[in-house]
Protein backbone atom coordinates (compact mmCIF):
# COMPACT_ATOMS: atom_id res chain seq x y z
CA UNK A 1 0.00 0.00 0.00
CA UNK A 2 1.20 3.41 -0.51
CA UNK A 3 1.24 6.29 1.63
CA UNK A 4 -0.18 9.47 0.65
CA UNK A 5 1.00 12.33 2.33
CA UNK A 6 -1.42 14.88 3.58
CA UNK A 7 -0.75 18.63 2.87
CA UNK A 8 -1.82 21.24 5.48
CA UNK A 9 -4.76 23.15 5.14
CA UNK A 10 -4.86 26.92 4.59
CA UNK A 11 -5.98 27.60 7.95
CA UNK A 12 -4.50 25.25 9.70
CA UNK A 13 -2.01 25.84 12.88
CA UNK A 14 0.95 23.96 10.58
CA UNK A 15 0.65 25.96 7.75
CA UNK A 16 0.00 29.46 9.58
CA UNK A 17 3.12 28.49 11.44
CA UNK A 18 5.13 27.55 8.22
CA UNK A 19 4.24 30.95 6.53
CA UNK A 20 5.06 32.78 9.56
CA UNK A 21 8.68 31.50 9.93
CA UNK A 22 8.93 31.73 6.02
CA UNK A 23 9.72 35.77 6.69
CA UNK A 24 13.13 35.82 8.53
CA UNK A 25 12.21 39.03 10.23
CA UNK A 26 9.06 37.67 11.68
CA UNK A 27 11.62 34.84 13.80
CA UNK A 28 14.11 37.17 14.48
CA UNK A 29 11.50 39.55 16.08
CA UNK A 30 9.98 36.63 17.99
CA UNK A 31 13.39 35.42 19.83
CA UNK A 32 14.07 38.86 20.27
CA UNK A 33 11.19 39.47 22.67
CA UNK A 34 10.41 35.82 23.68
CA UNK A 35 14.04 36.63 25.14
CA UNK A 36 13.49 40.10 26.78
CA UNK A 37 10.44 38.04 28.77
CA UNK A 38 12.87 35.76 29.73
CA UNK A 39 15.61 38.33 30.67
CA UNK A 40 13.13 40.64 32.66
CA UNK A 41 10.96 37.68 34.33
CA UNK A 42 14.27 36.83 35.39
CA UNK A 43 15.76 39.60 36.34
CA UNK A 44 16.00 38.60 40.22
CA UNK A 45 17.55 35.38 39.03
CA UNK A 46 19.89 36.88 36.74
CA UNK A 47 21.10 40.56 37.45
CA UNK A 48 24.24 40.92 39.10
CA UNK A 49 22.75 43.32 41.99
CA UNK A 50 18.82 44.75 43.03
CA UNK A 51 19.31 48.03 42.10
CA UNK A 52 16.68 48.93 44.31
CA UNK A 53 18.14 47.27 47.47
CA UNK A 54 19.92 50.49 49.00
CA UNK A 55 22.02 47.33 51.29
CA UNK A 56 23.56 46.51 47.68
CA UNK A 57 24.08 50.32 46.48
CA UNK A 58 27.16 52.37 46.87
CA UNK A 59 26.90 55.97 45.88
CA UNK A 60 30.65 56.51 45.28
CA UNK A 61 29.65 54.15 42.58
CA UNK A 62 28.01 56.91 40.66
CA UNK A 63 28.38 57.96 37.02
CA UNK A 64 30.90 55.32 36.49
CA UNK A 65 31.17 54.26 32.68
CA UNK A 66 30.99 50.97 31.25
CA UNK A 67 33.24 48.42 32.07
CA UNK A 68 34.47 49.68 35.24
CA UNK A 69 35.06 48.15 38.76
CA UNK A 70 34.18 48.27 41.86
CA UNK A 71 36.06 48.41 45.34
CA UNK A 72 33.93 44.89 45.97
CA UNK A 73 34.93 43.11 42.73
CA UNK A 74 31.74 43.61 40.73
CA UNK A 75 32.24 44.89 37.69
CA UNK A 76 29.77 46.97 35.70
CA UNK A 77 29.94 45.98 32.27
CA UNK A 78 27.17 48.90 31.08
CA UNK A 79 28.24 51.36 33.74
CA UNK A 80 26.17 52.98 36.65
CA UNK A 81 23.83 55.89 37.31
CA UNK A 82 23.45 58.78 39.30
CA UNK A 83 22.58 56.51 42.18
CA UNK A 84 25.26 54.28 41.68
CA UNK A 85 22.98 51.16 40.18
CA UNK A 86 24.27 49.05 38.40
CA UNK A 87 22.66 49.86 34.71
CA UNK A 88 22.52 46.44 33.74
CA UNK A 89 20.32 45.13 36.66
CA UNK A 90 18.79 48.37 36.55
CA UNK A 91 17.34 47.71 33.01
CA UNK A 92 16.77 44.03 33.68
CA UNK A 93 14.62 44.95 36.07
CA UNK A 94 13.10 48.02 34.27
CA UNK A 95 12.11 45.49 31.32
CA UNK A 96 10.57 43.39 33.57
CA UNK A 97 8.36 46.15 34.93
CA UNK A 98 7.66 47.42 31.43
CA UNK A 99 6.28 44.24 29.96
CA UNK A 100 3.90 43.38 33.21
CA UNK A 101 2.44 46.88 33.01
CA UNK A 102 2.31 46.46 28.81
CA UNK A 103 0.92 42.75 29.22
CA UNK A 104 -1.42 43.40 31.71
CA UNK A 105 -3.25 46.47 30.50
CA UNK A 106 -3.37 45.25 27.48
CA UNK A 107 -5.47 42.18 28.39
CA UNK A 108 -7.47 44.10 30.65
CA UNK A 109 -7.97 46.09 27.97
CA UNK A 110 -8.54 43.58 25.57
CA UNK A 111 -11.05 41.67 27.70
CA UNK A 112 -12.98 44.77 28.11
CA UNK A 113 -12.74 46.29 24.46
CA UNK A 114 -14.00 42.40 23.59
CA UNK A 115 -17.01 42.73 25.38
CA UNK A 116 -18.48 46.11 24.51
CA UNK A 117 -17.84 45.18 20.64
CA UNK A 118 -19.18 41.62 20.51
CA UNK A 119 -22.36 43.33 22.78
CA UNK A 120 -22.81 46.20 20.31
CA UNK A 121 -22.83 44.20 17.28
CA UNK A 122 -25.22 41.27 18.17
CA UNK A 123 -27.58 43.51 19.46
CA UNK A 124 -27.71 46.27 17.74
CA UNK A 125 -30.19 49.35 17.54
CA UNK A 126 -29.94 51.70 20.95
CA UNK A 127 -27.45 49.56 22.63
CA UNK A 128 -25.37 49.42 19.27
CA UNK A 129 -25.77 53.45 19.63
CA UNK A 130 -25.29 54.03 22.46
CA UNK A 131 -21.86 52.01 23.07
CA UNK A 132 -20.19 52.97 19.53
CA UNK A 133 -21.37 57.22 20.57
CA UNK A 134 -19.18 56.66 23.78
CA UNK A 135 -16.11 54.72 22.06
CA UNK A 136 -16.13 57.57 19.64
CA UNK A 137 -16.26 59.84 22.45
CA UNK A 138 -12.82 58.34 23.61
CA UNK A 139 -11.07 58.17 20.21
CA UNK A 140 -11.71 61.61 20.33
CA UNK A 141 -9.48 62.89 23.03
CA UNK A 142 -5.63 62.68 22.39
CA UNK A 143 -4.25 58.82 24.31
CA UNK A 144 -1.18 60.81 26.19
CA UNK A 145 -3.75 63.66 27.03
CA UNK A 146 -6.63 61.13 28.69
CA UNK A 147 -3.39 59.00 30.73
CA UNK A 148 -2.15 62.36 31.65
CA UNK A 149 -5.17 63.55 32.80
CA UNK A 150 -6.11 60.10 34.87
CA UNK A 151 -2.32 59.67 36.77
CA UNK A 152 -2.69 63.33 37.72
CA UNK A 153 -5.97 62.31 39.83
CA UNK A 154 -5.12 58.67 40.38
CA UNK A 155 -1.18 59.49 41.43
CA UNK A 156 1.68 57.16 40.58
CA UNK A 157 1.46 53.61 40.85
CA UNK A 158 1.70 50.38 39.41
CA UNK A 159 -1.94 49.51 39.50
CA UNK A 160 -2.90 53.33 38.60
CA UNK A 161 -0.93 53.20 35.43
CA UNK A 162 -2.71 50.06 34.26
CA UNK A 163 -5.89 51.12 34.99
CA UNK A 164 -5.06 54.26 33.18
CA UNK A 165 -3.92 52.45 30.19
CA UNK A 166 -7.13 50.14 29.70
CA UNK A 167 -8.87 53.25 29.98
CA UNK A 168 -7.27 54.89 26.90
CA UNK A 169 -6.94 51.63 25.04
CA UNK A 170 -10.07 49.53 25.26
CA UNK A 171 -12.20 51.68 22.67
CA UNK A 172 -9.60 50.59 20.15
CA UNK A 173 -10.74 46.77 20.64
CA UNK A 174 -13.68 47.40 21.16
CA UNK A 175 -14.33 48.94 17.78
CA UNK A 176 -12.31 46.50 16.35
CA UNK A 177 -14.05 44.00 17.31
CA UNK A 178 -17.91 45.08 16.50
CA UNK A 179 -16.47 45.46 12.89
CA UNK A 180 -15.24 41.90 12.41
CA UNK A 181 -18.85 40.88 14.42
CA UNK A 182 -21.18 42.29 12.38
CA UNK A 183 -19.52 40.45 9.57
CA UNK A 184 -19.41 37.26 11.42
CA UNK A 185 -22.70 37.83 12.29
CA UNK A 186 -24.25 37.91 8.69
CA UNK A 187 -22.76 34.79 8.03
CA UNK A 188 -24.64 31.37 7.29
CA UNK A 189 -23.73 29.30 10.57
CA UNK A 190 -25.13 32.49 13.14
CA UNK A 191 -28.67 31.91 11.00
CA UNK A 192 -28.20 28.18 11.14
CA UNK A 193 -27.39 28.59 15.03
CA UNK A 194 -30.36 30.49 15.62
CA UNK A 195 -32.74 28.55 13.58
CA UNK A 196 -31.61 25.76 16.47
CA UNK A 197 -33.09 28.51 19.16
CA UNK A 198 -29.39 28.35 20.72
CA UNK A 199 -29.32 31.47 23.40
CA UNK A 200 -28.06 34.79 22.31
CA UNK A 201 -24.77 34.26 24.79
CA UNK A 202 -24.01 30.99 23.15
CA UNK A 203 -24.10 32.06 19.98
CA UNK A 204 -21.99 35.46 20.76
CA UNK A 205 -18.73 33.36 22.73
CA UNK A 206 -19.48 30.05 21.44
CA UNK A 207 -19.44 30.90 17.84
CA UNK A 208 -18.86 34.31 16.73
CA UNK A 209 -16.42 35.57 19.40
CA UNK A 210 -13.89 32.33 18.19
CA UNK A 211 -13.97 33.37 14.68
CA UNK A 212 -13.17 37.07 15.54
CA UNK A 213 -9.72 35.99 17.67
CA UNK A 214 -7.32 36.07 14.79
CA UNK A 215 -8.08 39.69 14.20
CA UNK A 216 -8.71 40.47 17.84
CA UNK A 217 -4.89 38.50 18.22
CA UNK A 218 -3.78 40.92 15.96
CA UNK A 219 -5.06 44.49 17.50
CA UNK A 220 -3.70 42.78 21.05
CA UNK A 221 0.01 42.42 19.44
CA UNK A 222 0.38 46.15 18.57
CA UNK A 223 -1.84 47.42 21.31
CA UNK A 224 1.03 45.80 23.96
CA UNK A 225 3.65 47.72 22.07
CA UNK A 226 1.66 50.84 22.17
CA UNK A 227 0.90 50.35 25.56
CA UNK A 228 4.89 49.58 26.63
CA UNK A 229 5.49 52.94 24.44
CA UNK A 230 2.93 55.27 26.74
CA UNK A 231 4.00 54.12 29.86
CA UNK A 232 7.65 54.71 29.19
CA UNK A 233 6.19 58.70 28.02
CA UNK A 234 4.64 58.69 31.30
CA UNK A 235 7.44 57.92 32.92
CA UNK A 236 9.82 59.97 31.52
CA UNK A 237 7.68 62.93 31.79
CA UNK A 238 7.10 61.81 35.92
CA UNK A 239 3.71 60.83 35.96
CA UNK A 240 4.20 56.92 35.79
CA UNK A 241 5.69 54.61 37.94
CA UNK A 242 7.41 55.31 41.41
CA UNK A 243 11.00 55.56 41.67
CA UNK A 244 10.94 52.32 43.97
CA UNK A 245 9.87 50.53 40.74
CA UNK A 246 11.49 52.13 37.56
CA UNK A 247 10.48 50.73 34.29
CA UNK A 248 12.66 51.74 31.20
CA UNK A 249 11.02 55.29 30.38
CA UNK A 250 11.91 56.31 34.16
CA UNK A 251 15.57 55.04 33.35
CA UNK A 252 16.04 56.88 30.32
CA UNK A 253 14.62 59.82 32.17
CA UNK A 254 16.97 59.94 34.94
CA UNK A 255 19.72 59.70 32.53
CA UNK A 256 18.77 62.94 30.76
CA UNK A 257 20.34 65.34 32.35
CA UNK A 258 23.79 63.68 32.00
CA UNK A 259 23.58 63.37 28.12
CA UNK A 260 25.58 66.61 27.51
CA UNK A 261 27.96 65.59 30.25
CA UNK A 262 28.91 62.84 28.09
CA UNK A 263 27.40 59.91 30.15
CA UNK A 264 25.13 58.84 27.10
CA UNK A 265 24.83 55.03 29.08
CA UNK A 266 22.14 56.21 31.54
CA UNK A 267 19.55 57.10 29.16
CA UNK A 268 21.09 55.69 25.32
CA UNK A 269 21.34 51.87 26.44
CA UNK A 270 17.22 51.62 28.40
CA UNK A 271 16.53 54.02 25.13
CA UNK A 272 17.33 51.15 22.94
CA UNK A 273 16.24 48.28 24.68
CA UNK A 274 12.84 49.84 24.65
CA UNK A 275 13.04 50.47 21.12
CA UNK A 276 13.65 46.59 20.33
CA UNK A 277 10.87 45.39 22.73
CA UNK A 278 8.83 48.16 20.93
CA UNK A 279 9.95 47.09 17.17
CA UNK A 280 10.03 43.43 17.77
CA UNK A 281 6.26 43.32 18.76
CA UNK A 282 4.97 45.57 15.94
CA UNK A 283 6.70 43.45 13.48
CA UNK A 284 4.92 40.59 15.23
CA UNK A 285 2.32 42.24 14.73
CA UNK A 286 2.66 43.00 11.31
CA UNK A 287 3.28 39.63 9.93
CA UNK A 288 0.37 38.05 12.16
CA UNK A 289 -2.15 40.26 10.30
CA UNK A 290 -0.35 38.95 6.89
CA UNK A 291 -0.98 35.69 7.66
CA UNK A 292 -4.04 35.38 9.65
CA UNK A 293 -5.81 37.97 7.08
CA UNK A 294 -7.48 35.75 4.21
CA UNK A 295 -7.39 38.24 1.08
CA UNK A 296 -3.36 38.43 1.96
Amino acid sequence: MSSVSQTPTAGSPRELARRFVSVPSAVIALVVFILFCIIGFGAPLIAPQNPYDLRQVDILDSLMPPGSQSYTGLTYWLGTDGQGRDMLSAMLYGIRISLIVGLLSGFLALVVGTFVGLIAAYRRGWVDTLLMRIVDLQLSFPTILVALILLVILGRGVDKIIFALVVVQWAYFARTVRGVALVEGAREYVDAARGLRLGGMRILFRHILPNCLPTILVVATVQMAMAISLEATLSFLGLGLPPTRPSLGLLIANGFDYLQSGRYWISVLPGIVLLGIIISANVLGDRLRDILNPRL
